[in-house]
């Protein structure tokens, strides 16, 4: 539990959360893989941070760490997509616990 605190802890990882939550809405159409069923491409969301690579690396990585992405391989890019069964068991938990 502690671990998705850190990595809610951070407006920018907010900020990726909400916007894979209706990825079509928030990025445009990927040659490689569907926004939907295999994520959004790592470059998509550095550019629409506005952050270095491995900045963005790192904010994606502590959320794939705390369970709340699943990254995807295909070909040499990353896909990232909200892992939503994690997500409401950590909800859940938050809430009972608090």
């Amino acid at each position: 539990m502690i671990e998705i605190l850190k990595a809610l802890a951070n407006d920018r990882r907010l900020e990726i959360l909400e916007w894979l939550k209706d990825p079509r809405a928030h990025f445009r159409e990927q040659q490689w893989g569907d926004l939907v069923d295999d994520g959004v491409c790592g470059l998509f969301i550095t550019e629409k941070l506005g952050v270095s690579q491995p900045t963005a690396s790192q904010h994606l990585a502590v959320l794939v760490s705390a369970g709340l992405l699943t990254p995807k391989r295909i070909k040499q890019w990353t896909f990232y997509r909200r892992d939503e069964a994690a997500i409401k068991r950590a909800t859940a938990a938050l809430a009972r616990d608090l």
